[in-house]
């Protein structure tokens, strides 16, 4: 076991989510309250890789606090009927960590109760801890706040844990709270991304593999 606890992101890390779900969600959403605006695919990656998503929607979308609060109900409502496939070959990776005696954990954007839903549905292993959304926003990633509650929780040093992320948020997180970051690339190719995570990151994989080869 390499690492004590790998720390998951869930949505474009664990589970095929941005394109399917919520990307389709936040059209739906601006063909109703914002007309006429829209954004591409590609676009929407970028802009929650950097500056992140509520940045996006007040600066792009001028949206208010409580357009923020209207958008994420319509969201949440989107995503209780809607369940992302997890990637091929990442229940193996988290069996075999399990197996070991290791820790599963989950910072995220999305909700606790999403998360564990789709590992439910996904047959992936209960995570030992999750973090997500419904936190106070000054306790979301990019706050360290979640990876210092795991390594007090579990005892754990920071050479224990190592975070898979997808996006600048999990990479900023990791950076800050002193642990091993590895990127992951394989739910999208956009350059502007992939250029940032291979000279910043300690590794970055595009595909679920090469993090199986990494982490044995």
């Amino acid at each position: 076991m390499k690492y004590k606890c790998l720390i998951f992101d869930h949505d474009d890390t664990v589970v095929n989510s941005t394109a399917t779900v919520h990307y389709p969600s936040f059209l739906e959403y601006l063909s109703i309250y914002r007309p006429g605006m829209s954004i591409s695919l590609e676009d929407y990656f970028i802009k929650n890789f950097h500056p992140g998503y509520i940045q996006m929607c007040k600066e792009d979308f001028h949206m208010t606090d409580a357009d923020l609060e209207v958008e994420t109900e319509f969201w949440k409502d989107y995503v209780k009927t809607r369940i992302p496939a997890a990637y091929a070959g990442m229940r193996e990776i988290m069996l075999e960590q399990k197996k070991a005696g290791g820790l599963i954990c989950v910072i995220s954007h999305s909700f606790k109760e999403n998360i564990i839903r789709d590992y439910a549905a996904n047959a992936l292993p209960e995570p030992d801890a999750v973090y997500g959304w419904e936190q106070p926003v000054e306790r979301r990633k990019p706050s360290v706040w979640p990876v210092q509650d795991i390594m007090e929780s579990f005892s754990l040093d920071a050479s224990e844990l190592l975070m898979i992320d997808d996006l600048k948020p999990g990479f900023d997180m990791a950076k800050d709270a002193g642990i091993d970051f590895v990127g992951a690339g394989w739910a999208y190719d956009v350059p502007e991304i992939e250029n940032f995570m291979r000279k910043n990151c300690g590794a970055y994989f595009k595909n679920v593999s090469e993090l199986a080869e990494f982490l044995k």
